[in-house]
């Protein structure tokens, strides 16, 4: 009562108060300070974290149904109208639009696993989602998320010794046990009605494609093994090419169209005048020097073809144009000419007929020519010429002709074809094998259960929780065939826990325990092995984030 207040703003600020009571004023009446854009929106701690939890498990809901050989087709609609049917699960998650960070990152592993060795995309992502799955109550517990990952770390080093103990080896020169296993990875998909045709392709193509650099084979399918796929026809004609197959014709009517034991010469420069880079305007006082101008072009393409004719070739190959000028020359010497084709066409034609790709006319030796292909014909297919470069002598490159009745099933085989291939070069690079049909996975839980008892303190719940999270794929494979999943579950638990029942695992067409060894179903071993590297890994990563930020940025005014 003592105090009187001389403004209503003095009141408030308490600038008139004693100093004993200022900074409690100061203090507590403060405005809270923004420091982050008020788009800006964060989710931090437990909210974080189960939300990246919730969003995996959407991602791996969507294609848990397309795992194994009774697996569901889903369709796709992009946005420009057209239509995927497919069961690939890299093929199915590359189309799906998602907007949340975390799902995007489950996105991604996808990708990684298929790049990296082609197969097991859909396995990456189930176990990555289940292994998610598994460490939300220990979150719920109060467990700090860095303990979680201690003990995922330390199950997927036991993982990784269990399936080197278990591994078999295999002879990569027999083909009969090769093609068993690539049947193996491709009876999940959809060209496995089409029998051994598939397989027969990849196993073909991977060995044609196979060279050595000392101890270390090379198998580059992305490059040298070009996919054709031309609609009509039936499944049963496809074929590797001993050689390679392109859509070009010769550039003049009259130029050969089969030759035997051709000489091939290649160029990746135009045969044609020299045009300069930027405009440039001439100035002709007279006549004569406008037609001196016209002959010294034509002296300069003249003396092109004459540096080609010099070493009799039977076919000129470019990868730029061909003007019709030397066209004639080039007729008028039996030779037969292609222009503008593809870098990697000409690439794989030469490796195939052992050429050297020349890049000016004037330095071509004879070493360069291409003198491996056995017969050159170009061949109407539909309504289409192709040009077939056959009979090659050690072609290290080839075509494969896919025919089937409609772009959607050729698209299709495909996908199969390529995941195929990748199985057979998984096996050339590491030859060894692990049995299938979830019984590794189920090997490797009875392992973690066995070493829990060595691992002390808070770790050994997410350790054991690693084993009960890789039952999801046996436990998956059942639920496809329409099998009772816990009884099947149960019952492969026992036989493994028993002790000497390694190979047993869940048949994907009957969903019934059987011995993986006896019905032949493996799977590479590098593809295994990357599945739970990649999944444990991307948890472990997702389960370390506690802070999402997003928010827009201002553009900046110049």
């Amino acid at each position: 009562d003592s105090y009187r207040f001389s403004s209503r703003s003095a009141a408030n600020d308490g600038s008139c108060l004693p100093g004993l009571f200022r900074p409690f004023l100061t203090d507590t009446m403060q405005t809270p300070m923004m420091v982050m854009n008020v788009n800006t929106q964060r989710e931090t701690g437990r909210a974080a974290q189960l939300g990246n939890i919730q969003a995996a498990k959407a991602v791996a809901d969507i294609i848990r149904t397309t795992l194994g050989p009774r697996s569901m087709l889903k369709m796709l609609l992009d946005p420009m109208g057209g239509i995927v049917l497919t069961n690939d699960g890299h093929a199915i998650l590359r189309e799906v639009d998602v907007s949340h960070p975390a799902a995007k990152s489950m996105i991604e592993l996808s990708r990684a696993q298929d790049e990296e060795v082609g197969d097991g995309t859909t396995s990456v992502i189930i176990l990555a989602g289940e292994m998610l799955s598994m460490a939300e109550p220990f979150l719920e517990r109060n467990i700090h998320p860095t303990l979680v990952v201690k003990g995922y770390t330390r199950a997927l080093q036991v993982a990784l010794n269990t399936c080197k103990e278990i591994a078999k080896h295999v002879d990569i020169e027999d083909t009969a046990s090769i093609q068993e296993l690539v049947k193996t990875a491709v009876g999940t998909t959809f060209s496995s009605r089409f029998g051994n045709i598939v397989i027969g392709l990849a196993v073909d193509a991977v060995r044609r494609v196979v060279t050595y650099s000392g101890d270390r084979p090379e198998v580059d399918i992305k490059r040298y093994a070009k996919v054709e796929k031309i609609p009509g026809g039936e499944i049963a004609d496809c074929a590797v090419l001993n050689g390679v197959m392109f859509n070009k014709v010769p550039t003049h009517a009259k130029m050969r169209r089969r030759i035997e034991n051709p000489r091939i010469l290649l160029f990746d420069c135009p045969l044609e005048y020299k045009k300069g880079e930027s405009q440039a305007n001439v100035e002709i006082t007279n006549e004569e020097d406008f037609e001196s101008m016209l002959r010294m072009e034509e002296e300069y393409i003249e003396n092109l073809c004459s540096h080609i004719i010099a070493l009799r070739p039977d076919i000129v190959v470019t990868e730029k144009g061909v003007s019709d000028l030397a066209q004639h020359y080039l007729t008028k010497a039996g030779i037969t000419a292609f222009r503008r084709l593809r870098k990697t066409d000409n690439n794989r034609i030469a490796r195939a007929v052992g050429a050297t790709i020349v890049h000016r006319p004037e330095e071509v030796r004879e070493s360069d020519l291409g003198t491996g292909c056995g017969l050159f014909e170009v061949r109407k297919i539909g309504d289409e010429y192709f040009t077939f470069l056959e009979e090659c002598k050690d072609a290290k490159a080839c075509t494969i002709m896919l025919r089937g009745g409609s772009k959607d099933v050729l698209n299709e085989v495909e996908r199969n074809l390529q995941d195929a291939m990748q199985v057979v070069r998984n096996i050339v690079f590491e030859p060894k094998l692990l049995p299938g049909g979830g019984a590794t996975e189920m090997c490797i839980a009875e392992a973690l259960s066995r070493e829990a008892s060595n691992v002390e303190g808070v770790d050994q719940w997410p350790f054991q929780a690693v084993g009960q999270a890789l039952e999801v794929i046996p436990r998956t494979l059942a639920q496809n065939a329409g099998a009772n999943v816990i009884r099947s579950i149960t019952e492969l638990r026992a036989k493994h826990a028993s002790g000497g029942c390694r190979t047993y695992g869940i048949h994907g067409h009957t969903g019934r325990i059987a011995d993986m060894a006896e019905e032949g179903i493996w799977d590479p071993y590098s593809v295994k092995v990357q599945t739970f590297k990649t999944a444990i890994e991307s948890a472990c990563m997702i389960l370390r984030i506690d802070d999402i930020v997003s928010g827009t940025k201002k553009p900046k005014s110049n």
